[in-house]
């Protein structure tokens, strides 16, 4: 029979249990100040790191229209469809050509449907991916893959901001690094944002279109806080310390810190009232529901401006299988001037230079009826736009056939098109890596090829 080793207890124990631990709680007062500097000079790492190679775009706003927009009453004109209205598709169904009526805008005449006029102002400053393309037609698994690069929600993986953000930490230590309004609910929920196996620190942090962020009011005064903060992240580093601690332990011990000096910065920076009167009435931002989206990108511009790396916000609603006409007009009555103003301000204030800006969504549509008005799901072609910093302006990549079904030239699967992301914004894809559960994981996967010919 064998004992276990007598192991001694250590001066931190004895001062936490002695006393009922007001001992260690009288040192952990103490210290705290001294830890609190030390905190200070120790590594961060949400701090700015040097990206793989140079490049312009610092940081991302991603437009995401939650629900496959219909590119054919929107973006994508083709002549054919409208010749062949009403015969037979070649995979079958009805061949139905818009009801909107389309123009040629800018002088490289990109196509738009008279529901977006004011997208369409900006027709030279886009660029166009025309010929994407995606794994599979059902909503959540097409919008996990968009946002992680992965189909599968079961193998949970990092989102795609949670990568940017390990690859080139945060520009703002008072703010979080990555930040997402409204996302949806369903469709992979958290996932979407989350960080998966890597360090939490690195999710993003989820506000709604009023700017609320629970918790985030201060109940004491902030140098008794500080004393408790300093106090719990003593014991949280002790936790951190011991062998098999969860790794979610380092990501709480950023979060309370972050969450700290969140409370000076980030209420005034979401009150988007302190805008000048023109500047909401040009995004159209109105009170309720109907002004949420504009609300959104008022938040997603003023972000962006104090240093936010990724920014994502959403418009939900658009899978139209039936109710299509009257749909659309909403919903893109909902984001078209508003987005056409985020673009607008970001120029005007030099953030273009340096701001990439991403609109799309996880699938298109088909050219086909789907009743009596609406069309079903499209995962074989469909178009995305970016502009902004590293991307030439007034070009298209890519393009789908005549009938706006299949990618048939610049293919881009997801892989692809998180690859070429990644590298405007600096990072090589197959270098940004993270070993977990004995492999290196990646956004791209094993695949993945960066379009450099939409590069300025």
């Amino acid at each position: 029979m064998t004992h276990a080793p007598y192991a001694p207890f250590s001066r931190r124990q004895a001062l936490k249990s002695a006393g009922a631990g007001f001992g260690y709680l009288a040192l952990a007062g103490l210290l705290g100040e001294s830890t609190h500097a030390a905190d200070k000079a120790a590594p961060k790492p949400l701090a700015p790191k040097e990206p793989h190679f140079k490049a312009k775009a610092k940081r991302l706003i991603f437009v995401h229209m939650n629900g496959a927009m219909s590119h054919h009453d929107t973006f994508d004109y083709k002549p054919q469809l409208v010749k062949d209205n009403g015969k037979p598709g070649p995979g079958g169904g009805t061949l139905t050509a818009s009801k909107f009526k389309f123009a040629q805008h800018g002088q490289t005449g990109s196509w738009f449907s008279e529901l977006l006029p004011n997208l369409a102002k900006h027709a030279d400053k886009l660029t166009w991916l025309r010929g994407l393309h995606t794994d599979t037609p059902a909503h959540p698994q097409a919008v996990v893959q968009l946002h992680t690069g992965s189909a599968n929600a079961a193998l949970t993986r990092p989102s795609m901001g949670a990568w940017l953000l390990y690859g080139l930490g945060s520009e703002n230590a008072d703010l979080p690094g990555y930040v997402t309004i409204n996302p949806p609910p369903n469709f992979g929920g958290a996932v979407n944002y989350g960080s998966a196996f890597l360090p939490a620190h690195f999710q993003g942090t989820r506000i709604n279109d009023v700017g609320y962020l629970p918790n985030l009011k201060a109940t004491a005064a902030n140098d008794l806080q500080r004393k408790q903060i300093d106090l719990i992240q003593n014991m949280n580093r002790d936790l951190a310390a011991t062998s098999g601690a969860p790794d979610a332990v380092d990501g709480v011990i950023e979060s309370f810190e972050l969450a700290f000096k969140m409370q000076g910065k980030v209420p005034e920076l979401l009150d988007i009232s302190k805008e000048p009167k023109k500047v909401l009435e040009a995004y159209g931002v109105k009170d309720g529901p109907g002004g949420a989206f504009a609300r959104q990108c008022v938040m997603a511009r003023r972000l962006s401006e104090a240093g936010v790396r990724f920014v994502e916000i959403c418009q939900p609603g658009w899978d139209h299988h039936n109710n299509l006409h009257k749909g659309m007009i909403d919903r893109c009555g909902s984001v078209d001037q508003p987005t056409a103003a985020l673009l607008s301000d970001l120029e005007s204030r030099g953030l273009l230079e340096d701001t990439l800006v991403l609109f799309g969504s996880e699938f298109g549509r088909l050219p086909t009826s789907q009743g009596a008005d609406g069309r079903d799901h499209n995962i074989t072609g469909y178009p995305m736009f970016l502009t902004g910093a590293g991307v030439k302006k007034g070009v298209t990549y890519g393009a789908t056939d005549e009938y706006g079904i299949k990618a048939v030239e610049g293919r881009m699967h997801t892989n692809d098109f998180h690859a070429t992301l990644l590298a405007l914004m600096g990072l090589d894809h197959e270098k940004l890596t993270y070993k977990y559960a004995g492999r290196d994981f990646r956004l791209t996967d094993v695949k993945g090829t960066v379009a450099k010919e939409i590069f300025a």
